[in-house]
């Protein structure tokens, strides 16, 4: 019953009063300990998120996106990509797909990541003749990827509720490769669907005036593609060479390096796409006031992120502290349902959740509960929390007539909404399907 109150008071904020989410979600941790009577630890729950290491994590690479907008690094690895596949049908879409995706997976925004790219990458398709309604959709599912992607705030904040539930089931590191397991596929997924609706609709090629030759591109984006390593490797190592490190430098050490990857993955990143794009500040170099100016600017763009992530968690905290997990198992159980019926119904559930919760709150309310509920039909647990961010962040900016993201990318495009809805739907459905696929153990998972 809580929980139901909850979900209406987020949903009567949120579609009737249209307040932010980050507003929403801190009067629904407020709402939660008044329902509960949780007065007493108030400032437990409250202070929880902040002595956590994952929130740091969250936040820097909130930070990091905003340091690889300023400094131009990400504008660089989009025009060479261009110069690469822009010659081919559908090139456009492709770029967009690459770009959009990387750039969410940083920032952990959907929405917000296609206000931020949408408005380069649309327009560069549609002069490729995307109709407005593809290059739209195109853009929304690009950006709703990037939320499963690591280091987006969603992959990392699941796995503290994982590990509240069941601990030391799986190394934070290993947690982020099969992560980016789980993206590829629905990278691939993405990419096929898109070939086939370039088919479709008889797409061109960016037009040759707006493509640079691949030498010069290279020539100037070339340090920008070294990104991805310096945020994917230390965390590669940690999960595949574990053995190696302990016979280097012992259990103890393994185990603090292991703790600390996350911590400096990304100040190194960051670090890194200010040394090789400083001259795209206004001094031309990075001076502390040119970095200030930078920060300050972008509080506007990560503050109400780290604000709705941070209280989503501490929702977490109160729904944990109450039992929840053991009292939405009981009453799933009571319902008789096959494991094969749980596969099909949880990414069917999710997917309406997400007109109305974002994937955060999805998460931070009702993960702990759902993954409680596989593993006591005879699920993985662990497979089932690592397909969460693809059922909720994935999905929450997607599904219509309630998507923050497709109302986004429909604006910039100029597209109608009829039409948009009905593309939207069949990015939809290969999303959901492909995800039952995985929850069911049908495809293999780097990783797992």
């Amino acid at each position: 019953m809580y929980l139901i109150a909850l979900l209406i008071f987020v949903a009567v904020l949120f579609i009737f009063f249209r307040r932010p989410m980050y507003e929403i979600m801190t009067l629904a941790f407020i709402f939660t300990i008044v329902i509960s009577g949780s007065y007493g630890l108030f400032w437990d729950y409250l202070l929880f998120p902040a002595s956590s290491t994952l929130f740091y994590a969250i936040f820097a690479f909130m930070v990091v996106a905003v340091i690889f907008d300023s400094t131009k690094v990400i504008n660089n690895i989009i025009q060479l990509l261009l110069s690469a596949v822009g010659r081919f049908k559908g090139g456009g879409g492709y770029v967009a797909l690459l770009g959009s995706t990387f750039m969410a997976a940083l920032s952990g925004t959907g929405p917000g990541n296609v206000a931020a790219t949408g408005v380069f990458t649309i327009p560069m398709m549609k002069r490729s003749n995307f109709p407005p309604a593809l290059a739209a959709t195109t853009e929304m599912s690009a950006s709703m990827l990037g939320n499963i992607i690591p280091p987006s705030g969603i992959v990392i904040l699941t796995f503290g509720i994982l590990n509240d539930i069941y601990p030391e089931s799986i190394s934070l590191s290993n947690w982020m490769v099969v992560a980016y397991g789980i993206g590829l596929w629905f990278f691939l997924q993405r990419w096929v669907t898109l070939w086939a609706l370039c088919k479709l609709y008889k797409v061109k090629p960016v037009p040759k005036e707006e493509l640079s030759t691949f030498k010069n591109s290279f020539k100037k984006g070339w340090a920008s593609l070294v990104l991805p390593a310096v945020i994917f490797i230390p965390l590669f190592i940690d999960s595949e060479f574990k053995s190696f490190i302990i016979g280097r430098i012992g259990e103890e050490g393994a185990s603090a390096f292991s703790s600390s990857v996350l911590m400096f993955t990304p100040g190194l990143a960051g670090a890194y796409a200010i040394t090789i794009g400083r001259k795209a500040f206004p001094s031309g170099k990075a001076n502390l006031s040119d970095l200030i100016s930078m920060f300050s600017s972008s509080l506007l763009k990560v503050v109400p992120i780290g604000v709705t992530i941070y209280m989503a968690y501490a929702t977490s905290q109160v729904f944990i502290g109450l039992g929840m997990e053991q009292a939405v198992r009981d009453w799933f159980l009571s319902f008789g349902f096959s494991l094969t019926a749980l596969i099909i119904i949880l990414p069917l559930f999710f997917m309406v959740l997400g007109m109305i919760l974002p994937g955060s709150a999805q998460v931070a309310i009702l993960g702990g509960a759902m993954i409680s509920v596989f593993g006591a039909y005879g699920g993985d647990p662990v497979l089932l929390a690592a397909m969460l961010p693809a059922m909720t962040g994935a999905l929450e900016g997607m599904t219509p007539p309630l998507a923050l993201g497709l109302f986004v990318a429909m604006g910039i495009a100029g597209s109608s909404f009829r039409e948009t809805t009905k593309l939207a739907i069949i990015w939809v459905v290969l999303h959901v399907i492909l995800s039952m696929l995985m929850i069911a153990g049908m495809l293999p998972i780097l990783g797992l």
